[in-house]
């Protein structure tokens, strides 16, 4: 949409453009760029008109809009759809992914119906009070490279939070990420598998961002583990933290595979569960154990309680004084 692209031209913009270069940059006429600025300003953007020097974006509403989010310069966030509501974000990318879509799509919801969260539970999605965002990626590597990429997005996450925010948030492996002892984003990456090869065909990173929930707005089963941008005191744009978090995204998949070192250096940094008693709940039961470390394919290494050493790779694992586990 045009009033999309003349979004992108004034917040992208490092002084007022006049309607003439915005017109000449978008291959319109000057009425449809004013068009497209009247479109706007009904929507509850600020574009102010300065006499001799042209418009300027001075405040933006809290919604989502690829004018705001799209950039042609990434490949994450290169195309950008804005849902109202939507089932799954995830559910979605996939969608997509099956009829064709490229790689670095990226599907944002204002609210989620059945959104999804691991082992089949589902994640809470409010209307207008998180941030619901999927990346559709198409990596190149084997699939036994592909698992870590969980791991990676929970690290641009946090790295996005606290540019965003000012805060400084911690990973429970393997990537809940958390805010005062209690969980701000789950992350849930899937998978797509060609039929007749069973090679790789796509990845969709799924992150939900608790923004603006009150205590009340959680309820009693999840307030005590649960928390928000607002309740931690950094209320943030959705918008906002979106661009963030994308061009974190970004960053990450260029980075991928060969950058893991530093990855891997900071997710270890802000690993919450290292160090601490943990519980390993698996299908086959629970185990008492205690986080040592996690080693160089993210996965953690724990004590169990015969004092020997096991590597843990997948499933669940609470931590005693994070999240409710006590």
């Amino acid at each position: 949409m045009l009033q999309d692209e003349v979004l992108h031209l004034l917040k992208n913009a490092p002084e007022p453009l006049s309607g003439e270069s915005m017109s000449r940059a978008l291959g319109v006429s000057r009425a449809e760029v004013w068009k497209a600025v009247t479109a706007l300003r009904e929507k509850g953007y600020t574009v102010e008109a300065l006499p001799a020097r042209g418009y300027r974006l001075a405040a933006s509403p809290d919604i989502l809009s690829p004018g705001e989010l799209a950039d042609p310069g990434r490949r994450v966030g290169r195309e950008v759809i804005c849902l109202d509501r939507v089932d799954s974000t995830n559910d979605e990318c996939k969608r997509r992914a099956m009829a064709g879509a490229p790689d670095g799509l990226v599907i944002t919801a204002g609210e989620q119906t059945r959104g999804k969260g691991r082992r089949g539970r589902s994640f809470q999605s409010p209307a207008g009070q998180g941030l619901y965002l999927s990346a559709l990626l198409r990596p190149q590597v084997p699939l036994a490279q592909v698992s870590q990429l969980t791991a990676w997005s929970a690290v641009a996450v946090c790295r996005a939070v606290e540019a965003a925010s000012g805060l400084t948030p911690g990973i429970k492996w393997t990537n809940d990420v958390i805010l005062g002892g209690r969980k701000l984003c789950g992350i849930l990456t899937e998978l797509g598998l060609e039929g007749e090869t069973g090679s790789l065909d796509y990845v969709v990173v799924g992150i939900g961002v608790n923004m603006d929930q009150c205590e009340a707005d959680f309820g009693p089963e999840l307030s005590p583990i649960a928390t928000s941008l607002a309740l931690e005191g950094a209320p943030v744009r959705r918008a906002d933290l979106a661009r963030a978090i994308l061009g974190e995204l970004d960053r990450m998949y260029r980075a991928f595979p060969d950058g893991r070192e530093d990855y891997l250096a900071e997710y270890r940094r802000r690993c919450l569960t290292v160090g601490r008693e943990v519980r390993l709940i698996r299908p086959r039961g629970e185990t008492e154990a205690f986080a040592l470390g996690v080693d160089d394919d993210f996965a953690l290494r724990v004590r169990l309680s015969d004092g020997g050493e096991a590597r843990v790779e997948a499933g669940e694992v609470s931590v005693r004084g994070l999240l409710g586990y006590v």
